[in-house]
């Protein structure tokens, strides 16, 4: 029997840096995809097998001990095979057709795609249950995960963070994803952050509460199908995060390169590097490549609406 489970990457539309500092933040899934595939084996260990490389250890073996990639999957199946003592080894297998490390939630579609598909092998469990066990995989890497990208790539669509409410909208989303290539450290971005908050005080609270009033606004244009607003909010979002110094010369090309074509754009996630999302109509999604340059990588998304999926095949 196989176990076979897909989940969505995400994307940060509103609020990054700022959520840590109680405003919200909206998140949307997308549609690109982690499929992991689980199965039962008589070798006493448990494989893993991905674009990242290979690993194999005994069962029950420590997830501490693993490199941070593979950590997530050691400690989900020690997970499942403590609870099933019948279980003899397992094998692991990671598809993705999310870019790793540039902000569009590989780690977190992993860990709730392997959390549904180990599972899968013994009983379904409910979304509620995987989206629990998904945060616990996914703390193995990073301690001080909020949960959130977990949720939108648990349920797909739309949430409001830090509620974890879903976002109820039949907004069509058409969106442009460009790759700045440059690495990003979230952890060094966010003491940017901190230390922008420490030198000026009374202007970082005026930010979030901007940012507070922009997504209310945000959330009224997409009840209104107003996509004109919705772009026009993700360019005042990059002046914010502009001013709290997490841009670069690269994004702010890449940004400048796109106006003529899309309705706005910003950077999603940490910033200093990884990713910018654009709102761009169809019928300029082709001249894209021209405005970046051939060194960019840059796709279209739609927002996902399924979340994760799961099914089971007989063998």
């Amino acid at each position: 029997m196989k176990s076979i489970a897909s989940a969505p990457g995400k994307i940060i539309l509103f609020g990054e840096h700022f959520v840590v500092h109680g405003t919200k933040a909206i998140l949307a899934a997308i549609n690109k995809r982690v499929t992991v595939t689980s199965a039962f084996t008589d070798n006493n260990t448990i494989n893993v097998n991905s674009e990242l490389g290979t690993l194999e250890v005994p069962i029950l073996s420590s997830y501490e001990e693993a490199k941070s990639e593979f950590r997530p999957f050691i400690y989900l199946a020690n997970k499942m095979i403590n609870s099933n003592q019948n279980v003899n080894g397992l094998e692991i297998t990671i598809d993705s057709d999310i870019p790793v490390g540039v902000g569009l939630g590989s780690s977190s579609a992993c860990c709730v795609a392997a959390a549904t598909s180990i599972s899968g092998l013994f009983n379904e469990l409910s979304s509620e249950e995987i989206l629990k066990i998904s945060i616990e995989a996914e703390k193995t890497i990073f301690p001080n995960t909020s949960g959130a990208d977990c949720a939108v790539c648990t349920y797909g669509g739309m949430i409001e963070h830090p509620s974890i409410e879903k976002i109820d909208n039949t907004f069509d989303l058409n969106l442009l994803i460009a790759n700045s290539m440059i690495p990003h450290n979230t952890k060094n971005s966010v003491e940017k952050v901190n230390k922008f908050k420490e030198n000026d005080e009374d202007r970082f609270s005026q930010l979030c509460d901007l940012e507070t009033k922009l997504i209310d606004k945000v959330i009224v244009a997409m009840k209104n199908n107003d996509a004109t607003t919705f772009g026009l909010k993700m360019s005042e979002n990059q002046k914010y995060l502009e001013e709290i110094q997490v841009s670069n010369d690269t994004l702010r090309d890449m940004i400048s390169s796109l106006n003529e074509i899309s309705l706005g754009s910003k950077i999603t996630g940490a910033g200093d590097g990884g990713c910018i999302i654009a709102l761009v109509e169809d019928e300029n999604m082709d001249k894209v490549p021209a405005l970046l340059g051939k060194d960019k990588e840059c796709f279209s998304a739609k927002i996902d609406t399924k979340g994760v999926v799961w099914s089971v095949i007989e063998e």
